[in-house]
């Protein structure tokens, strides 16, 4: 299949589009390179652009026989979407229809979206299942139940077929290949933690310690990112094979406080990692766990790489590697 990858050059947009070709398909990355790096497209085709631009997009499908699209190309900072919503707003909602209206004006009917667990908000129960209440906290989480909400309006109009994933904690590296993950800034605490472990920071910050949790510490759902991106490429067979439309959530149903990730962290590098302890952080909940029940059950879907000593020692492989991330 010919598969337009929208946002292919970021962390897990790259690693997606290099197991689409490992598994004989063929890719166009679409990426404007805001966050995306050059370098950690790997296979395919890469084209420079913004989905924003309808007219572009319709004559890249066009000329490119796009047959499904994959579509990672939002903003994701909870922080900076509280300061400029208007920022998420304009891509993640305006930019992500003028993608669709693109595929519709060339009867390209499937894509797998990149969705979130912030759609949730505070949670109301663990694990959290996708019928759980959608109360987004931040413009961010917002944007995605937004997008989620008018591709299901382009169903019931048009006939778009549509597989939304929503993932937890994305860590970890592909574990034969030189990507890996690399933000500027960096927010995600693996490979925060591996940065102090790699003496690139002098410390990491706690961020609470009196939750009502095992060890006073927030627990989160941490996913491979491997495993992250076979969910993907089993979404498009799926919606290949004519599978309605649908969401599902991705973790491993399995959280790991804060602290077991540190020492993890330490044990796996062999280093010690200087901690200071802070307080909260207004909005992150005590517990985020995923139940993937539905994905198991519809898509055939298990966590291949789930142990969280594996997660970190592909992440530590790759930045050993590459210990300023990605040079362009």
């Amino acid at each position: 299949m010919k598969v337009l990858v929208a946002g292919g050059a970021g962390y897990i947009g790259s690693q997606v589009n290099l197991d689409l070709n490992r598994r004989g398909h063929q890719t166009v990355v679409l990426d404007n390179l805001i966050k995306g790096h050059k370098a950690a497209v790997k296979a395919g085709k890469f084209i420079e652009g913004d989905i924003g631009n309808r007219e572009f997009v319709t004559e890249l499908i066009k000329r490119e026989q796009i047959e499904a699209v994959i579509h990672f190309a939002a903003y994701s900072l909870v922080g900076e979407s509280v300061n400029k919503p208007d920022k998420y707003f304009q891509n993640n909602i305006s930019g992500g229809q003028a993608l669709l209206d693109a595929m519709m004006a060339c009867n390209v009917n499937k894509i797998v979206f990149s969705s979130t667990a912030a759609v949730y908000g505070e949670p109301e129960r663990i694990p959290i299942t996708e019928d759980h209440p959608k109360n987004p906290t931040n413009p961010y989480g917002f944007s995605k139940l937004t997008f989620e909400g008018i591709m299901k309006a382009y169903d019931e109009a048009y006939g778009l077929k549509f597989i939304a994933l929503r993932y937890f904690n994305a860590a970890g590296a592909d574990p034969d290949e030189d990507i890996g993950e690399d933000h500027q800034p960096e927010s995600h605490l693996i490979p925060i933690v591996l940065q102090a472990a790699l003496g690139k920071r002098d410390h990491i910050e706690l961020y609470g310690t009196d939750y009502p949790t095992s060890d006073g510490t927030c627990i989160r759902d941490y996913i491979h990112v491997a495993d992250l991106s076979r969910a993907h490429l089993l979404a498009l067979d799926a919606l290949a094979q004519g599978k309605g439309s649908g969401v599902y959530n991705l973790g491993n149903g399995q959280g790991y406080s804060n602290r077991q990730v540190i020492e993890t962290a330490a044990q796996v590098t062999g280093q010690k990692i200087s901690v200071k302890e802070g307080p909260r952080r207004a909005g992150d909940p005590a517990v985020l766990v995923a139940s993937s029940e539905s994905i198991q059950k519809e898509l055939g879907w298990n966590p291949r790489r789930p142990k969280l000593e594996t997660i970190i020692a592909d992440a530590w492989r790759w930045h050993k590697n590459y210990p300023n991330g990605y040079v362009e």
